[in-house]
């Protein structure tokens, strides 16, 4: 049965317009009735040379006017922070007529929204021209050092073993490349520097290229697959993630976890769950929201935070398991920084609210304020509106412009943090150190059962 989306009826009743809820461009216009005529080869509108006279002047005094009226109705604070809104409008809008491109517009709403002092409104997107014949970078997936001998392979960017299909291109099982190696040449073609390997990637992207290497005194060529920058900012940063991870195992011998939160999406909700239950029966855990996006999960990640294990089984065979089950029963940290942003601050506000672990780094950005995706303007652009202030419990407003202080406040310095030095994760793992020394978790182990006799009444404790 074919299913329709939408449908509407002429003025005098006489035809009814039909479209495809599964090709919503096809559409249809037939005599009114109580079912479909036999024959409808005729009745579909052709829509291929149908053309749109557009102005791009007056669309952008209509883009502007939805957006100063979408802030008007929708901004958190009635009053606009003090800001004469009409005002503004007269100010800013007569700059509309002198814009030349769509980029401009937006100036334009970063200058007008910037005057209410929200730390959560954002600018993006709309009809801007894009260039599609311009050159694609790639990359290799590591770190290129230019040195005397040429551009060395110094570091390959490592992630999670178990999920080898995120893995860098030079450390697929099927490419020979190692930390050390020399680049020679790139699909034949010599290379001296880093900008050389920059220049002949270009449009190389998920293309097989072939690599010319050099180790020690042996010359090889390898195939690898590049991939675009995009995927290669990610892939340095899941580097960095398993760079930390492999610290903290190191300096408290694996009985302290680590995971970071990227954001608060629902791919970080998939990260978190599988980070946390793969440390929930460490002594202590890391929780770091450093540079942290935001999103919306707070409360669920919240929510197993809270969770306490209240008794446990000990079977004949077997491993001791707890119950509430993979409850997390040790010392928790939660890093936090100045780029810790809008979710990632409410997290922090209720790891403090709720006094679940001590907060570690700096002051957070102080984006307060959520808002909706429902804000998008005719080209599908967005001046987003922070439309709901968050309060806590005792009604005070919390966050906005202020963020969430550190219980332990640790700076990582720019030069420190160059040469590779995070004094704030190092203060996590120390801290984390002493408190087992102070307050060692106890295993989960019953004592000696009697003989005879009935098992103890539970008591709160």
């Amino acid at each position: 049965m074919t299913m329709w989306v939408q449908y509407a009826l002429a003025k005098d009743g006489s035809k009814l317009m039909l479209r495809k809820k599964s090709d919503p461009k096809n559409i249809m216009i037939v005599d009114a009735g109580d079912k479909l005529p036999s024959d409808v080869s005729k009745a579909k509108v052709s829509t291929d040379q149908w053309q749109l006279s557009i102005s791009p002047q007056q669309e952008w005094q209509q883009i502007f006017e939805d957006a100063w009226l979408m802030h008007r109705d929708s901004f958190f604070d009635p009053k606009m922070r003090g800001v004469d809104w009409q005002a503004a409008k007269a100010k800013y809008q007569p700059l509309v007529d002198r814009l030349t491109d769509r980029n401009e517009l937006n100036d334009i709403f970063v200058q007008m929204m910037g005057e209410l002092n929200s730390l959560h409104s954002q600018v993006r997107g709309g009809d801007i021209d894009k260039n599609t014949d311009a050159a694609k970078a790639a990359a290799l997936g590591a770190r290129l050092t230019q040195t005397d001998k040429g551009v060395v392979i110094s570091h390959i960017y490592q992630t999670d073993s178990e999920l080898p299909l995120s893995g860098s291109p030079l450390a697929r099982i099927d490419v020979d490349a190692q930390e050390g190696d020399v680049i020679r040449a790139i699909n034949g073609k010599h290379v001296d520097s880093v900008a050389d390997v920059t220049q002949l990637l270009r449009n190389q992207g998920d293309k097989q290229v072939l690599i010319g290497l050099q180790r020690g005194k042996t010359a090889l060529n390898t195939v690898v697959t590049p991939h675009d920058i995009r995927t290669d900012a990610k892939l340095r940063y899941l580097d960095w993630v398993e760079h930390n991870g492999a610290k903290v195992a190191k300096a408290s011998k694996g009985n302290i976890g680590y995971l970071h939160l990227y954001a608060m999406g629902s791919g970080d909700i998939e990260s978190f769950a599988r980070e946390f239950y793969t440390n929930y029966d460490k002594d202590g855990l890391i929780i770091d929201v450093r540079r942290n996006r935001g999103g919306n999960i707070d409360s669920w990640i919240i929510e197993k935070l809270l969770r306490r294990a209240w008794a446990f089984w000990q079977p004949t065979h077997g491993s001791t398991n707890a119950n509430m089950q993979q409850t997390f029963r040790g010392h928790l940290v939660v890093l936090a920084d100045q780029m810790t942003y809008s979710d990632g601050e409410t997290f922090s506000a209720g790891i403090r609210a709720l006094n679940i672990a001590p907060i570690i780094g700096k002051q957070t950005a102080g984006a307060g304020v959520w808002l909706s995706g429902r804000n998008s303007v005719t080209d599908k652009g967005m001046a987003r509106v922070a439309e709901y202030p968050q309060y806590a419990i005792d009604g005070r407003w919390i966050v906005e412009g202020h963020g969430v202080e550190p219980d332990i406040e640790v700076d990582n310095l720019p030069y420190a943090t160059f040469s590779g030095k995070d004094a704030q994760l190092e203060a996590a793992i120390s801290y984390l150190k002493d408190e087992l020394v102070q307050q060692p978790i106890a295993p989960l182990q019953g004592v000696p059962m009697p003989k005879t006799g009935k098992a103890d009444d539970i008591k709160a404790k």
